[in-house]
């Protein structure tokens, strides 16, 4: 049986949504086919968002900017947005059961001192990291219920 799929999308593709699929991916990657995307791809992924998830043990360095289009003739259980913009553009995906929008403050958009921005990146990586790791808490309690 495959596993279900879940689709993060933020706009640029470059920053939030590759924070988010690396922490999901790492602590629920045994339950879900993780990915992300994005509504306007920049095409490459922040060398800052690689940097402070290897500092959590982390390795994204292998993701690649991808646009939303590409999942359109794929069964996508669940959307996840992570920023106000693609959750107003995003479409809807073949089988999507599920669609939830967390947002987050963008840090590609950080200014200021080259430590402050590293700052803004660890900053947002851990709020994603609170999320996303009671997101998948909660749906391994879930599967544990019905399994009863």
């Amino acid at each position: 049986m495959s596993k279900p799929l879940i689709l993060i999308l933020c706009t640029g593709n470059s920053c939030r949504s590759h924070l988010a699929e690396g922490i999901l991916e790492h602590c629920a990657g045994d339950l879900f086919d993780v990915q992300s995307a994005g509504s306007k791809p920049a095409g490459y992924v922040h060398p800052l968002a690689i940097e402070v998830m290897r500092e959590i043990g982390i390795d994204i360095s292998n993701h690649t900017s991808k646009h939303m289009n590409a999942f359109l003739d794929r069964q996508v259980n669940t959307v996840i947005t992570v920023c106000g913009n693609a959750d107003q553009v995003c479409p809807m995906f073949p089988g999507q059961v599920n669609r939830y929008h967390w947002g987050f403050d963008d840090p590609a958009h950080a200014t200021g001192s080259e430590e402050e921005i590293r700052n803004v990146f660890r900053r947002v990586r851990d709020q994603i990291k609170l999320v996303f790791e009671a997101y998948a808490a909660g749906y391994r309690q879930a599967l544990k219920e019905t399994i009863k």
